[in-house]
């Protein structure tokens, strides 16, 4: 299964996937993490330290020469089946697997932000990047959690209408519930309509009727362990309220057909 996970800057987008690609492995399935969010910060919140990351695909001028540039001539379609497991780095459980079960595999793939900053042409590495992204979520057999920017044009077209889920995050505020509505909207569009709402940090109250927000939704409780953690440890995982967090992602996983 391919899940997307998208939502406004700092309401834990990041923390969900992280959470949902360590229970899948210690519910003994194998999972690529791809992070396609410009902060790059899901190794970190999966438990690896800054200097175990792998390059951001994006920073590859090698690769990106290579592939797109192969023959002398521009390959927007380039041969990338090779590189997740060339570009990937292996990710450890944040707790022992569950009863009974062998644990399974999570590989980190970072593919890092196009910008034009410092000249060159970006349009090169951006075609390597949704080349990559698309031959994890169309070709490969195996759960995929990508974890997006506040939007789904990252996915494209193409790709997004081969992706089984999205995963709308959002804090219990306005601002960003709106935001969240714009990006099921958006989605929508794309003909992406499996999606659910995760409210992050809710502590009471009514989740407004927002156009464009996902009409299944999980309120996840703020999360004293996390902030006690936080200002010294990157890691999302292992927090005391794990079996929390876990039930709340099965429940998500069971809304969205997993």
């Amino acid at each position: 299964m391919k899940i997307a996970f998208a939502g406004k800057g700092g309401v834990g987008k990041t923390s969900l996937a992280a959470w949902m690609a360590d229970l899948l492995a210690r519910s003994g399935h194998n999972v690529w993490m791809i992070d396609a969010d410009t902060a790059l910060s899901l190794g970190q919140a999966s438990g690896l330290p800054a200097g175990a990351l792998p390059e951001p695909l994006v920073r590859r001028a090698d690769l990106v020469r290579e592939r797109i540039h192969a023959g002398g001539f521009l390959d927007l379609n380039p041969d990338v089946g090779d590189l997740p497991e060339t570009l990937a780095v292996d990710v450890p459980l944040g707790g022992a697997p569950l009863p009974g079960v062998a644990a399974g595999r999570k590989r980190l793939l970072v593919m890092g932000a196009v910008t034009n900053a410092g000249g060159g042409c970006a349009c090169d590495a951006n075609a390597l990047l949704k080349a990559v992204l698309a031959h994890l979520v169309m070709d490969r057999d195996e759960w995929v959690l990508v974890d997006l920017e506040a939007g789904v044009e990252h996915l494209g077209r193409g790709t997004v209408a081969h992706v089984d889920g999205l995963v709308v995050v959002s804090e219990p505020s306005m601002r960003s519930l709106l935001t969240g509505a714009e990006v099921g909207r958006m989605a929508r569009d794309l003909g992406l309509n499996n999606q659910v709402l995760v409210v992050n940090r809710h502590a009471g109250g009514e989740v407004p009727d927002l156009p464009g927000l996902p009409e299944r939704s999980i309120l996840m409780p703020p999360l004293p362990g996390l902030v006690r953690r936080q200002m010294t440890d990157a890691s999302v995982l292992a927090l005391p309220e794990t079996d929390i967090v876990d039930a709340a992602l099965t429940r998500v996983l069971a809304l969205l057909g997993g």
